[in-house]
């Protein structure tokens, strides 16, 4: 997984490190054990049906050769040899329908097996990540995520479709195969079977030098994932600074390292068949040769070397298949390795079970809170802020004075390390995620809207919205006016994250959102500070009419947007240093009297 990818499931690599894949797999899959049972039954079946012909070729040379005496007369009964024929014709037909039939079968099972795994470990890595702390996300990189969710497990898709099935055909085929030697010549079976140790050990030995390049491979799949995500979302930005050829330099390097790690990998795996060939020339040359030999001095029939010849090439050369699987089985481990590794990712933040008593008031307290990120200083630092039910308090401050870290805190997307944070009085470590985040309605500077109508948008926190409450809440957002002069109204198609609307349509829509979903606190992160002035001044408006009623904080950087607050806080590394009106503030003539100044041009005035 690529770069913060591979941090983030290394702790959980580590407790799992001992166990094989394919043990994890079998654990995993639980729920499909019996499909998988049922599919591998299929296959055996159908591998006994598959070996069947070879004797009946047999036992027709048998009845060509030996008239009245052949087995298939001494069987049934049969003295005339087209009679004799038949018999082994009718078996023959009958072989071939099983076979036909659990070819069917085993292939269907072992497809749609493939499928629902493929489908449930997708679902449930989804969902698995989804319960994982925001701060996981910012360590792992989305390319990395993608690449697991999509292309590892596509390969164990692959693996499970085909690889799987193509193992327990050749295991039983050298069971049965064997058996048959071991009936009619041990001395045979001796010579047949000795390729085959060759053959496993060196598969072991293939094995052991696949995983770590195919593991490597993985690792290039992520990193190019990672730069293909990365360009394409800030293709605005590459196209400004004209740096296509520089993005596409950077893009071929990294496919490049893909490109070279699966040479390696594919030098190794394709010098695996000629290996094999040349250890199934021995083997069927002996059969041939030895056999031969043992008909022409008359202690071999000439049908059991018939059946011994063509089961030579019956054991043997289906093992050529096991270059391609165990191809499969090397990507398809190392996938599964990931795959399972991220599903053994455990939060470190676990949530309450406690829920707010109805109706949430919407009263915040900060107590004694500070916080820092991993092992660094503290950001925030001893901070005590209470906002009572209903009030609009604004934090104000320079960029990282740490106001957004407070909304990080409330909204529990991280803990502090001292301290508490308290809705209603109770600390929001003790509430269900659910139960607090239902509770706020969250309007940030960096606006997401999701692939859909303007109607699905409004109502993503509250789908079973009517349409008269999705207008309304678009009117109060002051945002109904522009939506109904789109082409289809609130039935257009916003683009993947809203780029087909402005920054100001973007934050109304978001506003709207917000208000939809009727919460007791409602939080905006710099809603205003990417916006024109007009824009500003309609989402003003818009949340002082939104803000009555409820709990309202707001973090600031344009101090005009929060001049009107009931109390303003003032931030400086971490510290609350300043609080009061606006008003009060610059009568105390500290930091936000000057930031007021610097803003509304009074610094620059006075030094002219």
């Amino acid at each position: 997984m690529a770069d913060g990818a591979t941090n983030g499931v290394a702790q959980a690599a580590g407790r799992t490190k001992e166990r094989h894949p394919l043990v994890r797999l079998w654990r995993y899959a639980t729920g499909h054990r019996r499909r998988m049972v049922w599919a591998a039954a299929a296959t055996t079946v159908n591998k006994f049906a598959d070996v069947a012909p070879e004797l009946l070729i047999g036992a027709a040379v048998d009845v060509i050769v030996q008239g009245g005496d052949s087995f298939v007369s001494r069987l049934f009964g049969v003295e005339d040899r087209f009679d004799q024929l038949l018999v082994i014709a009718g078996i023959n037909v009958v072989v071939w329908v099983i076979e036909s039939l659990f070819q069917y079968i085993a292939e269907r099972g072992w497809r749609n097996l493939a499928q629902s795994i493929e489908h449930d470990a997708r679902v449930d890595a989804y969902g698995h990540i989804q319960d994982l702390e925001v701060a996981w996300f910012e360590d792992n990189s989305s390319g990395g995520l993608l690449a697991v969710l999509n292309d590892d497990v596509n390969q164990l898709e692959r693996f499970l479709d085909t690889g799987a099935a193509t193992i327990i055909a050749t295991f039983w085929n050298v069971v049965l195969v064997g058996a048959v030697f071991a009936v009619t010549s041990w001395q045979l079976a001796l010579l047949a079977f000795v390729p085959i140790p060759v053959i496993v050990l060196g598969s072991v030995r293939y094995q052991r030098l696949l995983a770590p390049l195919y593991t490597r491979v993985r690792d290039r799949v992520s990193d190019l994932s990672s730069t293909l995500v990365t360009n394409l979302g800030g293709i605005t930005t590459i196209k400004a600074f004209t740096a296509e050829d520089r993005e596409a330099a950077r893009v071929r390097r990294v496919s490049d390292d893909y490109r070279v790690a699966n040479r390696e990998a594919i030098k190794r795996s394709s010098a695996f068949i000629p290996m094999i060939r040349m250890a199934i020339l021995a083997g069927f040359t002996c059969t041939l040769l030895i056999g031969g030999a043992l008909v022409l001095d008359g202690t071999l029939e000439v049908g059991i070397y018939s059946v011994l010849v063509f089961m030579t090439q019956r054991l043997l050369w289906p093992l050529t298949d096991l270059g391609e699987t165990l191809d499969l089985y090397q990507r398809g481990m190392a996938s599964t390795r990931r795959i399972l590794d991220l599903l053994a990712v455990r939060p470190t933040m676990v949530a309450g079970t406690a829920e707010l008593a109805e109706p949430v008031r919407g009263e915040l307290t900060f107590a004694g809170v500070s916080f820092g990120y991993a092992d660094g200083p503290d950001v925030l630092a001893g901070i005590d802020l209470h906002v009572p039910a209903g009030a609009t308090h604004a934090v104000v401050g320079a960029t990282g004075a740490g106001k957004s870290t407070l909304v990080r805190l409330l909204l529990r997307f991280a803990d502090p390390r001292s301290g508490g944070v308290l809705l209603d009085g109770i600390d929001v470590r003790s509430l269900s995620y659910a139960g607090l985040r239902r509770s706020i309605g969250y309007v940030s500077q960096d606006v997401f809207l999701f692939q859909g109508t303007v109607r699905d948008n409004i109502a993503y926190g509250r789908p079973d919205a009517s349409g008269g409450d999705i207008r309304a809440a678009a009117r109060l957002a002051e945002a109904h006016e522009f939506i109904v002069e789109l082409p289809a109204g609130y039935e257009t198609v916003v683009g993947e994250r809203g780029q087909k609307l402005s920054g100001g349509q973007r934050q109304r829509i978001s506003i709207a959102r917000a208000i939809l979903r009727d919460p007791a606190v409602l939080i905006l992160d710099e809603a205003t500070s990417a916006v024109d002035n007009e824009t500003e001044a309609a989402i003003q408006r818009s949340l002082a009419r939104v803000a009555e009623g409820r709990t309202a904080l707001v973090i600031a950087h344009r101090l005009s947007t929060v001049r009107h607050a009931d109390r303003i806080w003032v931030l400086e590394r971490g510290r609350i240093v300043e609080a009061g009106t606006h008003e009060e503030l610059l009568d105390v003539a500290g930091l936000y009297a000057a930031l007021w100044r610097v803003q509304t041009g009074e610094a620059v005035a006075a030094t002219g």
